[in-house]
């Protein structure tokens, strides 16, 4: 059986500062944009197999855990795997964000970053 996860769907305060920066850092495009539930609006950013969405709602997206969709950061964190660690490191250190708990441990090296809405990324190599 194969199975993989398309995609996450995240709240965030403004999606297209967001998907300018994941398209700078892990060279995603827009997938998809438009009007989205509760008179929110969303972009799709990735590439052809997988893609995080990025909500907002209608009116401003607050702190807070009693709605999924009206909370930035409602989760733990996100993972993208990639060949060039120290690169991305660089271009996420270039988009303006602060790298830490490096680790260089089985089955991978990796690093975490947290956006301008808390969100946690953890971004892992696989390469040898």
């Amino acid at each position: 059986m194969n199975v993989s996860l398309e995609h996450a769907n995240v709240t965030v305060s403004d999606p297209q500062k967001t998907a300018q920066w994941l398209g700078q850092v892990f060279g995603w495009k827009i997938r998809w944009e438009g009007a989205a539930i509760n008179g929110g609006y969303t972009i799709h950013v990735g590439n052809e197999t997988s893609y995080l969405a990025l909500y907002t709602p209608g009116d401003t997206a607050k702190d807070g855990h009693d709605n999924s969709y009206t909370v930035r950061g409602g989760l733990n964190h996100l993972a993208v795997v990639v060949d060039d660690l120290d690169g991305v490191e660089d271009r996420v250190k270039a988009a303006g964000f602060t790298t830490g708990n490096h680790g260089d441990y089985e089955p991978g090296r990796r690093f975490y970053f947290h956006d301008s809405d808390g969100i946690e990324f953890e971004v892992v190599s696989y390469a040898a």
